[in-house]
């Protein structure tokens, strides 16, 4: 056995307890292995025969090494650091080591950046420009009204099924990032439009019965992120938003705007299912019933109910 096995032996045990255990989201478990797998070429050149090797200064080069060289942002790093945090937890964990060479390792901050956000303004004018006389258009207003009036994440849109909404309680269950499950109020209005598409424009894109994703594309198929973003961004363009208003610029404006409203921050919150890479978050839950009276009262697209 090469005296390397050793790093991929170590990095698939790690990911299978983040998957069996933690319960990782596929898109964080890809950026984990990513960076492990750079990590550990970076140690064989060095004739490492394993992550049990490293002592702290040798984190500490690997660091500046990444900044010097690489030229990536303090972003990127910190991200990276907290995945060898990860690997070297997991192997003092498993009693593999002795210790934890990462442990008291300075995380470089990243600069504070404010996300970019729409006005209400924009955001209505967004809002009003799908055609919704045609099928494509009137799917388009429902996919970009949910998503203001919701803060999902694209990824989070384009896998809703039909059954994730609850029309009665005026409810969507969302399922986040590492299989993590919440409510989230939907105002009237929104729901209206949605159930608009469903009864008419979603049938004429059907083509497989069975299939029971939301949003559809004109082939009857799951509508597929990247599609999104580039309906999106016509929309944009035609509105005469900034060019960089992207999926997340919805999601931000969600958010600014309740808090605008003087909503309470552990709501929004629970709304929008914030998780950390590199930490676990503990939510405050707060009841359905107190999400609702909190949408109504501040987000900007909520309506009195009929």
């Amino acid at each position: 056995m090469s005296p390397f096995d050793d790093f991929d032996h170590q990095i698939e045990l790690l990911i299978e307890y983040l998957v069996v255990e933690r319960g990782l989201a596929d898109n964080t478990i890809t950026a984990y292995q990513r960076d492990l797998q750079q990590y550990a070429d970076y140690l064989r050149g060095r004739d490492y025969p394993s992550f049990a090797a490293v002592q702290r200064q040798d984190i500490q080069q690997y660091i500046g090494m990444l900044r010097r060289q690489r030229g990536w942002s303090r972003a990127t790093v910190a991200r990276k650091l907290a995945s060898l945090r990860q690997i070297h937890r997991f192997l003092v964990r498993e009693g593999l080591t002795d210790g934890d060479p990462t442990a008291n390792i300075r995380v470089p901050q990243p600069g504070q950046r404010l996300p970019k956000v729409l006005t209400v303004e924009q955001c209505q004018a967004l809002l009003a420009a799908p055609d919704q006389s045609t099928d494509t258009g009137l799917r388009d207003a429902a996919m970009v009204a949910l998503m203001y009036a919701t803060g999902l994440r694209v990824s989070e849109l384009v896998t809703l099924r039909i059954h994730d909404i609850n029309f009665e309680e005026a409810v969507l269950r969302v399922e986040g990032k590492g299989g993590k499950q919440r409510l989230v109020p939907v105002a009237p209005r929104v729901l209206e439009l949605i159930q608009d598409y469903l009864t008419t424009t979603r049938q004429e894109f059907v083509t497989d019965e069975a299939e029971d994703a939301l949003f559809l594309s004109v082939r009857g198929r799951p509508l597929s992120r990247n599609r999104f973003w580039q309906i999106l961004k016509e929309y944009v363009r035609q509105t005469g938003l900034p060019a960089d208003t992207s999926p997340h610029t919805l999601r931000h404006s969600f958010a600014t705007h309740l808090l605008s409203g003087d909503a309470d921050l552990r709501a929004i919150q629970e709304m929008l299912g914030h998780a950390s890479l590199s930490t676990t978050e503990v939510y405050t839950h707060l009841s359905p019933k107190d999400l609702r009276q909190t949408y109504d009262q501040t987000h900007p697209r909520a309506y009195p109910r009929a």
